[in-house]
């Protein structure tokens, strides 16, 4: 694609523009979103973060830009939401009843206001509510909330890849033509609302916003960044991204704030 011809560009956040674990975008990243809008390229966020949090993470930029926030459940452009995908309630609490029988996994279900996980690991809680920053309400059981539900994440704090990747394969077989499963880094498990990806609510807004799907670029690093890859006419895989996700990618890169200055550099 000639970089002229850009007019969007999308980026999953951590392991992608967020690395090694960061929780605030560095100032070159900033500076480069705000010069990319000032040119007339859109600018999304596609993270399995709340909407919230990305705009606290944006907070420079937070109102130029665009968000795709869940993981594909909401998109929201110029303060509008544009898409929502909601998890049916029966399926919801299948769900959350077969990851309470875990004792290995806790669980953030989340929606369009907060999230909600149980006080049962201090290193959790301290990583969702100090960490993360997630807007985010402690409840004494979680299979007795209410929805409507957005999305259901379940993080394992103390296991290796291997036990994640092994209960992942469980919950595919049992809820995977109902839902969509997917890793979200690598001590996360993501079940999105049916119907929604970060691809599908990326489709919506550049259909909105009058954008061809040749003319944007993606960031992604996971297997929740697949569509949205997929979609758009020139797509990165990071170099430390999960294994098999470089074959949805034109290209590969360690940064994306380099391939920015470059784009920047051609427009």
């Amino acid at each position: 694609m000639e970089i002229r011809m850009i007019k969007l560009i999308a980026s999953d956040l951590d392991g992608t523009l967020l690395q090694n674990g960061a929780q605030e975008l560095t100032p070159r990243a900033v500076s480069l979103v705000r010069k990319l809008t000032e040119k007339g390229i859109y600018f999304v966020a596609a993270s399995g973060r709340q909407y919230a949090n990305e705009r606290r993470l944006f907070a420079p930029v937070r109102d130029d830009i665009s968000y795709i926030a869940e993981n594909g459940s909401v998109c929201i452009h110029k303060g509008k939401v544009i898409s929502r995908g909601i998890i049916e309630d029966d399926l919801a609490f299948r769900i959350l009843r077969e990851i309470k029988q875990q004792t290995n996994f806790e669980v953030v279900v989340s929606r369009e206001d907060t999230c909600l996980i149980e006080n049962n690991d201090p290193a959790f809680v301290d990583l969702i509510v100090n960490v993360m920053k997630n807007t985010t309400e402690i409840v004494d059981d979680i299979t007795k909330i209410h929805g409507p539900i957005l999305k259901i994440a379940i993080a394992s704090m103390a296991d290796g890849p291997h036990v994640v990747d092994k209960y992942l394969k469980y919950l595919r077989d049992k809820f995977g033509s109902e839902i969509k499963v997917v890793t979200s880094g690598n001590i996360w498990i993501d079940f999105i609302a049916p119907g929604t990806n970060k691809g599908t609510a990326l489709s919506g807004l550049i259909s909105l916003l009058g954008v061809k799907p040749e003319e944007c670029v993606a960031f992604g690093d996971q297997y929740n960044d697949v569509e949205m890859l997929e979609l758009v006419g020139t797509s990165y895989a990071m170099s430390n991204a999960a294994p098999g996700i470089s074959i949805y990618a034109d290209y590969v890169t360690d940064s994306v704030e380099d391939v920015l200055e470059d784009i920047l550099a051609g427009v």
